[in-house]
């Protein structure tokens, strides 16, 4: 890959975050890059991604999060213990440079629910060495500093949505 590694955020109400970043990793692992998707606050085998993973070649995902909705008025010592284990294994992903793409699934939300300083991820961000690591942020209320930071942000506006109708999460589509 060409070029000092970058950092990108997608963010924003509506729906596309994850499904966006997914298609990075499909068309970067065409290109024959490496990557590394970090799931903070999933754990579901279920999940699409995770069932085709196997057929991608030099793509990696890691769920670090529970199997269950984080409380995050009051959240849980063991969320807040994986969201920290999460970052520590971003980090030294990072730092090794062994991945092309290092993508942080939904850490905007572990973030703005202080469940991972941002200070902590901009000081990280700014003092890096990232070499050929494109880092990619997703989840909703991306915090201002990480915006300002970012090389491409990208907001997704919920205009109109199904689930508002009733329809829930579908298999293959949603999730």
């Amino acid at each position: 890959m060409d070029g000092q590694g970058m950092v990108q955020v997608y963010t924003g109400d509506g729906k596309g975050k994850t499904t966006a970043s997914l298609g990075l990793a499909m068309r970067a692992v065409g290109h024959g890059l490496k990557v590394l998707m970090l799931q903070f606050l999933k754990n579901d085998e279920n999940y699409g991604e995770i069932k085709s993973v196997k057929y991608l070649p030099d793509f990696e995902i890691c769920q670090v999060g529970r199997d269950c909705f984080v409380n995050f008025a009051n959240p849980d010592p063991i969320d807040v213990k994986m969201v920290r284990s999460g970052w520590e294994k971003a980090k030294d992903a990072i730092t090794a440079q062994k991945y092309d793409i290092v993508i942080l699934d939904e850490i905007n939300v572990a973030i703005a629910y202080g469940l991972l300083p941002v200070k902590e991820v901009i000081d990280f961000l700014e003092c890096r060495n990232s070499g050929k690591t494109e880092i990619v942020f997703t989840g909703i209320a991306a915090p201002l500093e990480l915006i300002e930071l970012a090389d491409l942000v990208t907001e997704m506006k919920n205009v109109k949505h199904y689930f508002n109708l009733g329809i829930e999460s579908r298999t293959g589509i949603d999730h």
